[in-house]
């Protein structure tokens, strides 16, 4: 004897307001079997705007470490570090990455940096002790410089008192 077919069952789905993971691979699942009608339009639309916020806001905390290491490095000489070299580099390439997954991004880089570098000001003044007003009320550098100013390591003979670490 064969077991009875049941009645196909309605899944259920889960509300984006109880648990955003689990809705999330539920949304997957629908848009790859192409079940419109199962698509939570709303909350996909806001999502989706989330990830270009998410981008930017990336992009920007990339831009602000940089900035905040080239404030640092200008206005303290004698308190450069081998970190402040390692970390710029490091954001330059995150900076690169970002650009080049999101190229649509490259227009906005001016308004991008300013952004960044009024947070990398408070942030450099907070670190180094020197009075906010020490440092450009305007950013100083340009995306280019940001991207290619060497930062030798060491220092070179004409620049004293550095640290190793």
């Amino acid at each position: 004897m064969t077991a009875p077919k049941r009645a196909p069952q309605k899944l259920k789905t889960t509300r984006y307001e109880d648990d955003v993971h689990a809705w999330a691979q539920e949304q997957v699942h629908f848009l790859q079997a192409g079940a419109w009608a199962r698509l939570d339009v709303e909350h996909l639309a806001d999502e989706i705007a989330d990830v270009g916020r998410s981008e930017r806001h990336a992009l920007t905390g990339a831009l602000c470490v940089i900035l905040l290491h080239l404030l640092k490095w200008d206005h303290q000489p004698a308190r450069r570090t081998r970190s402040w070299v390692t970390s710029i580099r490091t954001q330059r390439s995150i900076v690169a990455e970002r650009l080049k997954d999101s190229p649509s991004l490259k227009p906005q880089i001016a308004v991008l940096v300013a952004r960044a570098y009024h947070r990398a000001r408070i942030e450099a003044a907070g670190e180094t002790g020197l009075d906010e007003a020490a440092f450009p009320s305007a950013c100083p550098y340009d995306f280019t410089t940001l991207m290619t100013r060497p930062i030798p390591w060491p220092p070179s003979d004409g620049e004293t008192g550095f640290r190793r670490s």
